[in-house]
């Protein structure tokens, strides 16, 4: 099997992908939603495990579309794919001058609002006829054909006849919320305009969504942070499986007392006997300032708490309740053990944030499918 980049050689922290467990959860999303079909979402670098490791994985495990933010993500996208007749989208729209790109690299626009379908459907008739999604805006306020644009192109539809409306889709605001109101009104308002736009195929849940139930789920889910591990939302047990695990080396240990304090602004104070765990990671790895006297850690099979502040590139630990830690000693920052969520609860934000910030300075090693 193919092998992937391996990261900075002599690198203090460590961050293993299972590359096996992100095609398991692909696999599980899939079953979940059958007899609907599962894309799968790899914007910002795949969510940053990296886009070819996992392009190819969720290629091999079954997936035959693909979703990327912007066209240089899709780029990236379709050259990690080994089958040209594998579809790429690009969900922030069509932009001007952008047009000949699309068939350059085999991908999609998804149009966002009525001057992209216009300006799409008068390429496609100088140029011949392509495929595209249409999305609506159905409550999030975002990106999408907002109600007015959407009532305009159902009134006039052969707006569409210059090419293939592939997918019909739009977004949830609330669906990691399940008892938000929210979610069965953009259902509804989606539903019925399904009948009324001409399209191949209809699409609304991405990850938290795919899990409100089979009303949501029409022919396709767009699943994202879930293909990654992320928890659906925080009602039930996340039944996805951890991708990452991210582990960093004890640099040095102090033996402290009070009235000793630790870290930038004497940010923890000292209030008894003690040892001072040093690990090599820091706010430039993405290990987020926020999480300053509040993250927990795994060292030995005991939660330890962060103490002091994160610096760029240093955090320290108490490791009192660990007396057989030593310099060299790997501790679980991420993984089984503290999830990316428990990790995203400690600093205030979202799994999401947590992925996508994972910095370049870890040394990467790609297990399971790449092997």
């Amino acid at each position: 099997m193919k092998s992937f980049p391996s990261g900075p050689a002599y690198a203090p922290a460590l961050l293993t992908i299972d590359l096996n467990a992100l095609a398991w959860n692909w696999r599980f999303l899939s079953d979940t939603a059958a007899p609907a079909k599962a894309a799968a979402v790899v914007k910002a670098n795949g969510y940053g495990l990296g886009t070819e490791p996992v392009v190819s994985t969720l290629a091999s495990a079954g997936c035959r579309l693909f979703f990327a933010a912007q066209l240089s993500e899709a780029i990236a996208v379709r050259n990690a794919l080994p089958n040209p007749e594998i579809e790429v989208g690009v969900l922030n729209g069509l932009m001007a001058g952008e047009e000949d790109a699309y068939p350059e690299y085999n991908l999609f626009p998804v149009l966002n609002d009525l001057s992209q379908v216009d300006r799409w459907a008068a390429y496609c008739a100088s140029n011949g006829a392509r495929a595209a999604a249409v999305q609506l805006d159905s409550g999030m306020t975002r990106v999408g054909l907002p109600h007015y644009e959407a009532e305009a192109l159902a009134s006039d539809p052969d707006r569409l006849s210059g090419f293939e409306c592939r997918y019909l889709m739009s977004h949830m605001a609330c669906a990691d919320d399940p008892d938000h109101p929210l979610n069965a009104q953009q259902r509804d308002r989606f539903a019925a305009m399904v009948p009324r736009i001409p399209h191949s195929h209809a699409m609304l849940a991405a990850s938290s969504a795919t899990f409100l139930g089979p009303a949501w789920h029409f022919d396709y889910i767009r699943p994202g942070v879930a293909l990654y591990g992320g928890r659906p939302n925080t009602l039930s047990a996340n039944p996805l499986r951890q991708v990452i695990k991210l582990e960093g080396k004890i640099l040095q240990i102090q033996d402290v007392d009070a009235p000793q304090t630790v870290g930038y602004g004497a940010g923890h104070k000292v209030e008894k006997p003690g040892r001072i765990a040093t690990i090599g990671v820091g706010y430039a790895d993405g290990y987020l300032r926020s999480l300053s006297n509040k993250a927990t850690a795994v060292l030995h099979g005991v939660t330890v708490p962060l103490v002091g502040r994160v610096s760029m590139d240093l955090i320290t630990f108490d490791i009192t309740d660990v007396p057989d830690a030593k310099v060299g000693d790997k501790m679980e920052l991420i993984g089984p053990s503290h999830t990316i969520d428990d990790l995203a609860d400690q600093a205030g934000t979202i799994g999401y944030e947590i992925l996508t910030s994972l910095g370049n300075r870890y040394a990467r090693r790609y297990v399971g499918a790449s092997e």
